[in-house]
């Protein structure tokens, strides 16, 4: 008999609206405690004894691991951007306090033990680990059933799942390296040792994955998806390999040469090119990008499953879903974007108006709405204070503030481009690198302004750090930039010089006393 449940998964599948609810069941095999929390197996668990045994359940497994992408625009996207200095979420009265957790991340004075640490980082582990669970739920039952595609499906779920480590040693360095669903506590592998299985990972599934999926199946991982993100490993190279101590980093070996090869199996695929318009990669209709290669995918529909990031910086006015008036940037990086950029555009600031109509709109106090770059205070700030980041509009289908159907992009064309003109340059190819930047930048200014021909190494170094910034802000690349540069921790607006440990996040203390396998960070 066919099985309707996991038949209407595998058409939801194909329409981009597998429910985040029915989704969920397939981890259950493993409680999700960071892949720690492994004391028992609830009696309706889904497992790959009593699951999984047709081409309909495997569908609805590959979409439950998919879906788990959906929790990172929450927790990793959150605290990479504001423990960076492009967002800020300033106490607006009594909005946004919450015990002064987003000042914690925005200061980089988090603990193991304080509300962001038990709350907003352990989140991410748990989410994390979620998706790794996800994965060898589906892949531990593929050993046994046979379906089409076979290959490719098992290459797709070994890539997601490596997908989530890279997320999680890029936050948490070592972790556990777990690829079974056997319940037991699991060791901690050094932060070198998950870049190498990462890397193992990648390497060995690109072979099964397609060019190209069908139309109807777009977000799903190519050879494309694989090679963007081998090549962000490479270019984070010395940091991911290197060992972090109390005072700081020392760095591994550069990885500048693969890097380069990474991103030309990219640049030379003929799959993606550089729209005119840099907007088209971030609309409500995005999916039609010729740029965008690894997405998290969204839908406008009602039930939870669209992109929330216009409700957290917009005012609660600006339309009449009402935002939330949260995420703001700070002055000093509004004001380093060039007035002739483009890109400068993705700002909110001066008179506003309600995004969906163009009438004028007041603040709650009935006064003209206005957007201002600077902020007096992020401890009690006014309503209209701080540039907003508008990159990702609102989509004018959604019916629920959190349902925006914009695409969520992980990795584009511009940023292999950006990758590569790095190592290049790194490499003492500085003028190669200049005209890859210089490729980047024709879109953005009208008359062109492009990067001088006889720049140094350094001054290209630099002019990659800031670039990276105007062409990425509000991508969750930041955090990752500032500490391959060395600045994460540096004194900025509003916020101390922190210690130089705090490039790595510390393991929640909760998932430390779930594994006593588990050891902390240096540092904390």
């Amino acid at each position: 008999m066919r099985n309707t449940r996991t038949s209407r998964l595998a058409s939801l599948w194909r329409a981009g609206r597998v429910s985040a609810a029915l989704l969920a069941a397939p981890a259950a095999v493993f409680t999700m405690q960071g892949c720690t929390d492994l004391d028992e197996t609830p009696v309706s668990a889904i497992t790959p004894d009593n699951f999984y045994k047709n081409a309909d359940e495997v569908i609805g497994g590959v979409a439950s691991v998919y879906a788990q992408l959906r929790s990172t625009m929450w927790g990793y996207y959150n605290l990479s951007q504001v423990s960076s200095d492009e967002t800020v979420v300033p106490t607006r009265g009594s909005d946004w306090f919450d015990n002064g957790r987003w000042l914690d991340l925005y200061r980089h004075t988090w603990t193991p033990t304080s509300g962001s640490g038990l709350e907003d980082i352990s989140g991410v582990w748990n989410d994390l680990f979620g998706g790794v669970a996800r994965a060898n739920v589906l892949l531990s039952a593929l050993e046994t059933t046979e379906v089409p595609n076979k290959a490719a499906i098992v290459g797709e779920m070994r890539t997601l799942r490596a997908f989530y480590y890279y997320l999680l040693m890029d936050f948490f360095g070592g972790v556990p390296i777990v690829t079974t669903t056997e319940v037991k506590p699991r060791e901690q592998a050094t932060r070198a040792q998950v870049f190498a299985f990462i890397e193992k990972e990648l390497t060995e599934s690109r072979a099964a994955l397609p060019d190209a999926w069908p139309a109807n199946q777009y977000g799903r991982v190519t050879k494309s998806a694989v090679d963007a993100i081998l090549a962000n490993m490479y270019l984070n190279a010395q940091v991911f390999t290197g060992t972090v101590t109390a005072t700081g980093l020392t760095r591994g070996p550069a990885k500048w040469n693969e890097a380069i090869v990474a991103a030309d199996r990219v640049l030379n695929s003929g799959r993606f090119s550089l729209p005119a318009d840099w907007r088209t990669n971030f609309s409500p209709t995005n999916e039609n990008s010729p740029e965008n290669i690894f997405v998290v995918r969204h839908t406008s529909s009602p039930g939870g499953l669209g992109m929330s990031f216009q409700m957290r910086g917009l005012h609660y006015n600006s339309f009449n879903l009402s935002p939330w008036n949260g995420f703001a940037t700070i002055a000093t990086t509004y004001n380093t974007f060039d007035d002739a950029d483009d890109r400068k555009r993705v700002f909110l600031v001066g008179p506003q108006v309600d995004l969906k109509t163009g009438q004028p709109i007041r603040d709650r106090a009935g006064n003209p709405l206005v957007f201002t770059p600077e902020i007096r205070d992020v401890t009690q700030a006014g309503e209209g204070e701080g540039a907003r980041v508008y990159k990702y509009p609102i989509d004018p289908a959604a019916t629920e503030g959190g349902n925006h159907g914009n695409d969520f992009v992980y990795f584009r064309l511009a940023e292999m481009m950006m990758v590569k003109a790095e190592a290049q340059n790194e490499l003492g190819q500085t003028a190669s690198a200049i005209q890859l930047i210089n490729q980047v930048r024709a879109r953005a200014f009208n008359p062109a302004r492009p990067l001088a021909a006889n720049l140094s190494q350094t001054q290209v170094r630099q002019a990659i750090f800031d670039e990276r910034l105007f062409e990425f802000i509000g991508e969750a690349k930041r955090r990752q930039d500032m500490i391959r540069a060395g600045t994460y921790t540096n004194a900025r607006l509003f916020k101390q010089a922190s210690a130089p440990y705090r490039i790595l996040m510390p393991i929640p203390q909760n998932q430390i006393e779930t594994n006593p396998l588990l050891k902390q960070n240096p540092g904390y």
